[in-house]
């Protein structure tokens, strides 16, 4: 009989980053950094890890925090500074198995005011690395349709590709039948784009919540699609040269 072996735990993804980077409470400097690690705690984006000594604020333990089957045992910590705190907003793991994790500190996104890559505010979640975004124009003649109606149609249309994502049609506003679009609460942010607006589409007697986006103001390396409309390619029908294209299957 074969000796059972205990099985391997999944390492995390670890790169160093040239990058200053600095974050925000109240106005106040909480970290300023370096020398700040890339944590790939999730396969899409990394986490900033900083250096304890490269951090600002007082940090008070509150706990016991989460436990990664990776990364090991957290513990939990407030963030103050100048009258400021941020609950929970820091982890530590002081005996991961991972020996580089130990002496860095993780502190939540959100719980944060203000995120800077140098001196670029930088919004949403770090950026990764291996993400590019490539803006094209195309003459290819580019038709949407939902439960049957044509809702757009063009072929002045900017492709935009960016890692691990499907290429996605953005066609200029004009091209879009806009009396079947209702304007939806709806806004999300991208560290690449920036934010975006949404509207609902109106399809005979169905409205498709959310279905299509526009950043109306774009950063800087996204200005390409300003003003453009783009829709979910996963939930609608997408002809590109007259041939319908498979959905493609993402986490939206």
């Amino acid at each position: 009989m074969g000796t059972q072996q205990e099985p391997v735990k999944t390492r995390v993804r670890i790169e160093q980053s040239a990058k200053r980077v600095r974050a925000y409470l109240g106005g106040q400097v909480v970290v300023d950094t370096i020398h700040p690690t890339l944590v790939w705690e999730i396969p899409y984006y990394p986490a900033y890890y900083v250096p304890l000594s490269d951090v600002r604020a007082e940090l008070v333990e509150d706990g016991p925090g989460e436990r990664s089957p990776s990364r090991g045992d957290a513990t939990s910590y407030t963030v103050k500074v100048e009258g400021q705190e941020a609950v929970g907003a820091a982890l530590r793991y002081v005996d991961s198995p991972i020996a580089e994790l130990r002496d860095l500190v993780r502190l939540e996104w959100d719980a944060l005011d203000a995120w800077f890559e140098e001196d670029e505010e930088v919004f949403v979640h770090p950026r990764n690395p291996y993400s590019r975004i490539d803006i094209l124009p195309s003459s290819r003649h580019i038709r949407i349709e939902v439960d049957g109606v044509t809702v757009a149609e063009s072929s002045n249309a900017r492709l935009l590709f960016e890692t691990g994502l499907p290429v996605r049609y953005y066609l200029p506003k004009t091209h879009v039948r806009t009396d079947l679009l209702e304007r939806s609460d709806t806004t999300t942010g991208c560290p690449y784009k920036g934010t975006a607006e949404y509207w609902s589409v109106r399809a005979g007697d169905k409205i498709h919540k959310d279905l299509a986006w526009s950043y109306p103001t774009p950063l800087p390396e996204s200005e390409r699609v300003a003003g453009l409309v783009c829709f979910y390619d996963e939930k609608v029908d997408v002809f590109v040269d007259g041939v319908r294209q498979e959905r493609p299957k993402t986490k939206f």
